[in-house]
């Protein structure tokens, strides 16, 4: 067993790494998105434990990371969370790893793979958005006016605790199902509100439409039905930007699968990473 040096250490405990399964296994790294933390990834991981070597972890400022280790000059970008990324992937020495991003950790994924391609072996974007608002034209649609990102932006600032309770269930949809927004709102609300609202802004405010183009990773595309956060559209248009990409509109209704359902998610997942043999 390798030992891990001082630096790697610091790695694994600022980011909170949990690491689980079969140690000889292929390498699986779950990212969870916006407002939530790895404990949003309970219903999937469970699956691949017997074949994969699992890797979970939490963005700084979330979960059980190090919050002292935050810093907002470095996470005012998506870059800053795209080499902690990194950083967890040098410090495990992981290769050819499997990636499964959540909403904007998909693009945190993408910005890593273009950095450092030798890390990654395929990548799966669950809700990928490489940009939320739209661009004044018809050529891309992103789902939201500026006006509506600055209100939501607004309100979370003026009232975080009121804005998790409306925004969650949204976020979440299968209103029918009112648990899974409570489940929701209760992960948002463990978050620090000033950095939530710096992570909002950074994910809602960036634009990774140019890097889409730049990705040479085997990749998947995982749309969901009536998305609030990430149209069909958006879906659609990382499709179509990053080469050789697959993309597979999946039954799963809102923005969060992992939770809604894991089921239909860890079918896609396994079919994309050991497709049947040709006939």
């Amino acid at each position: 067993m390798t030992l891990l040096s001082s630096s790697h250490v610091d790695v694994i405990r600022r980011n909170n790494v949990t690491v689980l399964g079969n140690p000889e296994g292929r390498p699986i790294v779950f990212a969870h998105g916006f407002g939530c933390s790895q404990a949003a990834w309970r219903r999937v991981t469970p699956s691949f434990l017997e074949d994969y070597r699992v890797v979970l972890f939490d963005h700084v400022g979330a979960g059980a990371s190090d919050l002292a280790a935050y810093d907002a000059g470095k996470y005012d970008s998506l870059h800053g969370y795209a080499d902690d990324l990194l950083e967890i992937l040098d410090a495990l020495d992981l290769r050819d790893a499997v990636y499964v991003g959540h909403s904007v950790s998909s693009m945190i994924g993408v910005l890593a793979a273009i950095q450092a391609p030798e890390r990654f072996g395929s990548l799966i974007l669950v809700g990928p958005s490489a940009r939320y608002v739209n661009d004044g034209s018809n050529d891309y649609v992103g789902g939201f006016e500026q006006a509506d990102i600055d209100a939501l932006l607004d309100a979370l600032d003026a009232n975080y605790l009121g804005w998790s309770s409306v925004m969650a269930p949204v976020i979440m949809g299968n209103a029918e199902r009112p648990e899974l927004g409570e489940d929701l709102a209760e992960s948002f609300c463990s978050i620090d509100p000033a950095i939530a609202s710096q992570f909002a802004r950074v994910t809602f405010l960036s634009d990774n439409r140019d890097d889409l183009a730049r990705v040479s990773t085997p990749t998947l595309i995982l749309q969901n039905r009536d998305d609030a956060i990430a149209p069909e559209s958006v879906g659609e248009f990382v499709r179509d930007n990053i080469p050789g990409s697959q993309y597979v509109v999946m039954n799963a209704r809102g923005h969060i699968p992992n939770l809604s359902e894991p089921t239909e998610l860890v079918r896609a997942i396994s079919a994309f990473l050991t497709p049947s043999p040709a006939r």
